[in-house]
């Protein structure tokens, strides 16, 4: 039985947390009852990260035949692998194939976008079309989900990237504009593969914390 690899940051500032992209293949991983163990990076040695990585960034996901980086492609990989992560049939696997790219390309950028204008003015030009180009976007997806669960009908990876943009929106009014999708959040958040994926990360990285406080030098008085 395959088991993989995940490789991650050993550690992360507290803000991040929750939100890095191993998230992501945790979670796919524990959907799909995959057997995985976690390894580490260093976070303040970003060269070490680039032969596996060409922008230095994790995850990236090891098995006996490949590694690769990209959590789409990291995602689409194990879903190919996974009934339960994508199906099978032609059609049901382009719908995967078809949101997952919606969710990188079409949701997620936008939203990254409204964060950086947290702090602007509120009624700053950019800001407020930019904000207004995501409600279109989320009024768009509302529409697919007011009829169904799921965007392909069953859960899939689609669903883990689509999820891990609207979490983008946590602590913000947004999706209280969107119905079906504050409850397409709430439903896949209340998923145990998330939650476990989440728990294990935040624990990752709280282990981290105690390694590093243990090896600090002691501060003569």
């Amino acid at each position: 039985m395959t088991e993989y690899v995940l490789t991650t940051l050993d550690w992360v500032p507290e803000f991040p947390r929750g939100y890095v992209r191993d998230l992501l293949v945790r979670w796919a991983l524990e959907e799909a009852g995959f057997s995985y163990r976690v390894e580490t990076t260093p976070f303040n040695d970003p060269e070490a990260r680039l032969p596996f990585q060409p922008f230095a960034q994790v995850p990236w996901l090891s098995d006996e035949t490949v590694t690769l980086s990209e959590s789409a492609a990291i995602l689409l990989h194990l879903g190919e692998r996974s009934e339960v992560l994508m199906p099978k049939d032609p059609q049901g696997r382009a719908g995967v194939l078809q949101w997952t790219m919606a969710a990188a390309n079409s949701v997620e950028p936008a939203i990254f976008g409204t964060l950086f204008f947290d702090k602007d003015d509120p009624a700053s030009p950019g800001r407020n079309a930019l904000e207004a180009f995501v409600h279109r976007r989320l009024d768009r997806l509302d529409a697919v989900l007011t009829d169904r669960d799921w965007l392909t009908g069953q859960f899939s990876v689609a669903d883990v990237f689509m999820i891990n943009a609207l979490r983008l929106l946590d602590g913000k009014d947004v999706l209280d504009r969107h119905p079906a999708c504050h409850a397409y959040v709430a439903r896949a958040t209340s998923r145990p593969a998330f939650n476990k994926a989440l728990l294990d990360q935040l624990a990752h990285f709280k282990a981290a914390d105690a390694e590093r406080a243990a090896s600090a030098e002691p501060i003569d008085a």
